[in-house]
């Protein structure tokens, strides 16, 4: 080879190296704990042949070696291995001050999670909201941990998107925008069983780019998006579409109507809220419904509910049928206050509860999945080609079923939807928001087509 060809690319390649220099941050040095301190617990943090390694410590509140500087936008990227009996996580973005909950430290937590829930690398939120992102989401990602060896860890924070890779496998996709900068973490989680004493968490070959970041191309796993009636990029790719634009009554109309009911439906600060009124079906405004029909879908929406309050999200609804001045006929996904309302009470075995198969299937009992009163919940109806239909609430699936099997027309047979012929076995059919006299609030409505 021509010497100044081979001398050409080597200074190609030092040019390189420089410039990927100038663009990264050393935050740990293989030496010592320069750069980081110790946040909340007394867990050992020290260094080990060029490994930071947690310890346990019996009764001590979770611990935090944080950095000493704050971090926004940033692709990070290190390697863990873990006690198989641990718990862990990687703060980002994260905070510790003396008016929140006396310095505990909160923030966006990418999980190390070696248990047989497999959720390392989802997203949790501590000591604010918990899980944001359950690899529940993902199961792919699920089967990417390696239980006793060295895992790697990708994680991109650029503007509200937070995303991570396990051992080079995608695992979460995050748009949230409550806290745009932070130190990074280390944690050792709490324990109380003297057995757990002494266990460690080992992390290694840190890089962390703060410069010139360049986003990785977009994946085709599910992304939480939090930012309200928004579509990250991400989504854009995925093919999926705002089905409430979050201003206007454009796409939908009243159930039976030409026109989006002049009443009882508000439209205010990309909120679209039914306001109470006498708690019956058919209440102040309406049921509304899309203009067009859907057969098979991945539906997101958020709802908040009243304490009370009684609606529901409805799909594959006909309008041929005359519902006699009641709602509008279709299979539901239950919107419901089940501590409040007499309904949670009615039907058989809890079928009438929140985010249930309405009068027909109850939701799995998962503590915790709903969050409470007032508070925004997420709720997702996936429905498969195949006629398989799974309801999701808070990222946890609740309820699954074979839409026209015969266990699902045998519950046809022994539930209120009996004298309605065919009921659920419509091909397509409109999306339905209840009025049922309940003041209950919806956005972020969301639809992906699924193609046969």
């Amino acid at each position: 080879m021509n010497k100044k060809i081979v001398l050409l690319c080597v200074l190609t390649i030092c040019l390189f190296a420089v410039h990927a220099q100038k663009n990264t941050e050393v935050i740990f040095n293989g030496k010592d704990l320069k750069g980081w301190h110790i946040q909340n617990g007394a867990a050992s943090y020290t260094v080990q042949h060029g490994e930071l390694v947690g310890t346990t410590v019996l009764n001590s509140p979770n611990s935090f070696l944080v950095t000493d500087n704050s971090y926004g936008d940033f692709i990070l990227q290190l390697e863990f291995k873990v006690d198989s009996t641990m718990n862990s996580g990687i703060q980002i973005r994260s905070e510790s001050s003396p008016e929140y909950d006396k310095g505990r430290v909160h923030g966006y937590q990418v999980e190390i999670d070696p248990s047989p829930r497999k959720w390392t690398a989802g997203i949790y939120d501590e000591a604010r909201r918990g899980w944001l992102y359950p690899l529940t989401l993902n199961p792919t990602a699920q089967k990417a941990f390696r239980q006793g060896s060295w895992n790697s860890l990708y994680i991109e924070s650029i503007g509200s998107h937070i995303r991570t890779w396990l051992n080079g496998v995608p695992a979460a996709s995050l748009v949230d925008s409550l806290t745009h900068s932070g130190f990074i973490g280390l944690q050792v989680h709490a324990i109380t069983n003297p057995a757990d004493a002494g266990k460690q968490v080992r992390w290694r070959n840190f890089k962390l780019q703060t410069a010139n970041l360049k986003a990785r191309p977009a994946n085709t796993i599910f992304t939480v998006n939090n930012v309200p009636n928004t579509l990250s990029e991400q989504e854009k790719q995925n093919g999926v579409q705002l089905l409430w634009d979050g201003v206007t009554a454009n796409g939908w109309r009243g159930i039976y109507k030409t026109d989006f009911p002049a009443k009882g439906w508000e439209m205010k600060d990309g909120v679209l809220t039914i306001h109470s009124s006498n708690g019956q079906e058919e209440g102040l405004g309406g049921d509304i419904v899309t203009e067009k029909e859907y057969s098979t879908f991945e539906l997101q929406f958020d709802f908040r509910i009243t304490e009370g309050a009684n609606s529901g999200v409805k799909y594959f609804v006909k309008e041929s049928y005359d519902s006699k001045g009641k709602s509008g006929i279709g299979l539901e996904f239950q919107v419901l206050d089940d501590e409040h309302h007499p309904d949670a009470k009615l039907g058989r075995d809890g079928n009438r509860t929140l985010s249930s198969l309405y009068d027909l299937i109850a939701r799995k009992n998962i503590p915790n999945a709903f969050t409470k009163i007032g508070d925004w919940n997420h709720g997702r109806i996936i429905v498969y080609p195949n006629n398989h239909v799974e309801h999701w609430l808070n990222g946890y699936k609740v309820v699954e079923y074979e839409k026209g099997s015969k266990e699902f027309l045998n519950l046809v047979a022994i539930s209120k939807y009996k004298d309605w012929k065919g009921f659920g076995l419509w091909k397509e059919g409109h999306i339905l928001l209840q009025d049922h006299g309940n003041e209950v609030s919806y956005r972020s409505i969301k639809i992906k087509l699924l193609q046969y």
